[in-house]
């Protein structure tokens, strides 16, 4: 089911409690949140910056589809001990860089104890509270995107 490598950071159950947590978080907000985890980059990615991947996953993932565009992506890259957040267009209109660089600082400090599970909860939540805030939820919304994480 899940990839082999995401089990050194991530069990089952806490891939599932993440999911639910996305959900969680979605039903009182228009927006979506989207976690990608990669292994390692690609050979022809070696030369791209972080961001750049980021979006790349951004489009791929279809996050720029949401009807706001009030998607949110939390990309990491394990083996490069990187990680990204990337909010869509409508977000970047309404939250200043310095609520996504404070959102970063502290994430980092999670991951940076290997506290892998409680980060990616934390920029959940946050990224939850300010959507709510920003883009409530509409009486005909629905889930635009998948809950899941995505592992590749």
């Amino acid at each position: 089911m899940f990839h082999h490598f995401i089990h050194e950071i991530l069990s089952a159950v806490e891939m599932e409690k993440i999911a639910e947590e996305i959900k969680l978080q979605e039903e009182k907000t228009a927006g979506e949140i989207r976690v990608s985890i990669k292994q390692k980059r690609k050979m022809f990615e070696k030369k791209s910056s972080l961001r750049n991947l980021a979006i790349k996953e951004f489009f791929r993932m279809k996050i720029n589809n949401t009807l706001d565009r009030s998607g949110i992506l939390l990309f990491l890259i394990l083996k490069d001990k990187q990680f990204y957040i990337l909010p869509d267009e409508g977000i970047t209109k309404v939250l200043d860089q310095n609520f996504w660089n404070e959102l970063s600082n502290v994430t980092e400090k999670y991951f940076r104890n290997k506290n892998f599970f409680d980060g990616i909860i934390h920029v959940i939540r946050e990224c939850g509270k300010v959507l709510s805030q920003h883009f409530p939820r509409k009486p005909d919304d629905v889930n635009e995107l998948d809950d899941r994480v995505e592992v590749s």
